[in-house]
């Protein structure tokens, strides 16, 4: 069973997973990793902790590949994860600082609005050089992305590689999950729920606590001050559209027109800052001390630290063990719609509970979301399908377009401000963009 990690410098992400991957009852002999970055300082960092992590599991340390050259990694990979980043920090600062400057107050701008939109424009023509190399090298694998924008990549690739085994992966629904059950004081293993949705505006359809509907407990817990601080803008949404959605509150108050378009409202909805809402969060967390980063690293590396080997939260090994044949797994997945959720378009991306199970991954049928919550889904949507037609079609008008419709910009700006915003990133991110759009 040959793993196959691109983008294995994300080092957290990888680590977690390759201790869930070392955790499996499957013959210690069988296992395989192909670890894949173009930096190939980190790729040495998770390259050393990955052979910690099976000589303390006893795995063979031979079964470790690492290079910075995929195509040498992916013959005969049966998985292959993706988690990559296009553009350094300089990039994401230009996401977040250009629109700050016209009035359009983000957060973390990784999913849609101009941040998004912008980091699909960079990050899809990687993915789609890397899901050719797939398609040619590996036809057969699975493949599982956990790169944002994680709606558009999943959608760009499926309309160009349809029969491409090619799913989003995203721990929003879980952590959430875990966050309510948090919240209330009630353990995690008893709670039972049904989301749908898109990604990171997904919706708890259904709230259950040993077969019990719990969602008037958490109508009356929410009224509670201080946790409307923690977690304000997907309360106020929970109390005005009547369901929990998925990611935090900092996402949601990105995806919609209520929360950012004025600095009074940012100021009333996000208090506490961080994950809460605060302007350019992301700035700070990729903007994290780098030299006292890789020190951990190293102490990780050469064993000065324990290793935690608790399960984690991620999906990834858990779908894996389904799929060698460990039973029925039940997961939420990004995936084209095709009439899962009837009141969205047939083509978007939706994010929906899948059951997996020997060599095979089926979507369940949700039906219509509750109107409400399709509609702010199709809000979203709509914009995320120019962005896609943008980059499939290598038109930039379509960029404009995807934010003239993004509800967070065109709360903000008139027409002509949203272009002229668009035509400055442009020229400040040229050197990370496709040359399709400088024609």
């Amino acid at each position: 069973m040959k793993v196959t990690f691109i983008g294995a410098g994300s080092l957290v992400f990888t680590q977690r997973l390759l201790v869930d991957l070392a955790r499996l009852p499957f013959p210690r002999e069988e296992i395989e990793v192909a670890l894949v970055d173009i930096n190939e300082r980190r790729l040495s960092y998770i390259s050393r902790i990955a052979q910690r992590i099976f000589r303390e599991n006893n795995i063979p340390v031979e079964k470790i590949f690492a290079t910075t050259d995929r195509r040498k990694a992916l013959p005969g990979s049966q998985y292959v994860f993706i988690s990559i980043l296009v553009g350094d920090i300089e990039a994401i600062r230009k996401d977040i600082e250009i629109p700050l400057r016209y009035g359009v107050d983000q957060c973390i701008g990784d999913t849609i609005g101009p941040g998004g939109v912008f980091r699909a424009l960079r990050t899809a023509p990687v993915i789609l050089d890397i899901c050719q190399d797939v398609g040619e090298l590996c036809p057969e694998a699975f493949v599982f992305n956990y790169t944002n924008p994680m709606s558009i990549l999943c959608w760009v690739v499926k309309e160009r590689y349809p029969n491409l085994r090619f799913y989003g992966l995203c721990h929003s629904v879980q952590n959430t999950a875990r966050q309510i059950a948090e919240y209330m004081g009630w353990p995690f293993e008893g709670l039972e729920y049904w989301v749908a949705g898109i990604n990171h505006q997904a919706w708890f359809l259904e709230l259950r606590l040993n077969g019990k509907d719990v969602y008037p407990l958490l109508r009356k817990r929410v009224e509670d001050p201080e946790l409307w601080k923690m977690d304000t803008t997907r309360i106020e949404m929970f109390k005005h559209l009547g369901y929990y959605v998925t990611e935090s509150s900092g996402h949601n108050s990105e995806y919609n027109p209520w929360f950012r378009k004025r600095p009074d409202l940012v100021e009333r909805f996000t208090p506490g800052g961080g994950w809460n809402g605060e302007t350019g969060f992301i700035l700070k967390l990729y903007g994290v001390d780098r030299e006292r980063y890789e020190e951990e690293l190293e102490r990780i590396a050469n064993g000065e630290v324990s290793i935690p080997y608790e399960e984690s939260g991620e999906y990834g090994m858990k779908i894996i063990y389904a799929l060698e044949g460990g039973g029925i797994f039940r997961a939420n997945m990004n995936l084209p719609n095709r009439g899962v959720i009837t009141n969205l378009p047939p083509q978007c991306i939706v994010e929906v509970p899948c059951f997996v199970e020997r060599g095979r991954i089926r979507p369940a049928f949700v039906g219509d979301l509750p109107v409400q919550l399709a509609a702010l889904n199709r809000m979203v949507v709509q914009s995320q399908e120019m962005a896609v037609r943008a980059i499939l079609e290598g038109k930039k008008e379509y960029v404009y377009y995807a934010l003239y419709y993004d509800p967070l910009t065109a709360a903000v700006l008139s027409l002509d401000e949203i272009t002229k915003m668009v035509d400055e990133m442009f020229v400040a991110e040229r050197e990370y963009l496709p040359a399709v759009f400088y024609f």
